[in-house]
């Protein structure tokens, strides 16, 4: 039941092929981008398509198996939960990002 405190579920299209590195330990680590996307009818009746990026984060065998399978374009079903952090850049400038971190994944397509 704690999962459904913090939980997230999309589906969508990668954006790119998915990145695969490892931390400092040698924890493999993915990134990549989630494109969704809603359609709707504005009140002139004319069809809007929205969408929206995610960033998302596999780690571990997750995060080895989605790199392997997971290429530009292919639909993907995500189930996991958001996390906000900050970070420094080499700029000195201070990022704030929003990630979708992955507990099961499904490529669909």
């Amino acid at each position: 039941m704690n999962h459904l405190r913090n939980s997230v579920q999309l589906i969508g299209n990668l954006g790119a092929d998915v990145e695969l590195r490892a931390t400092t330990g040698g924890r493999p680590v993915a990134n990549a981008r989630l494109a969704t996307s809603d359609v709707y009818k504005n009140k002139d009746g004319e069809k809007i398509t929205s969408v929206q990026w995610h960033d998302i984060v596999a780690w571990g065998k997750d995060a080895e198996t989605l790199a392997q399978y997971g290429k530009k374009g292919k639909e993907l079903a995500v189930s996991g939960r958001l996390v906000h952090r900050s970070y420094e850049n080499q700029a000195g400038d201070t990022r704030h990002v929003t990630e979708v971190v992955v507990r099961e994944f499904m490529l669909l397509r």
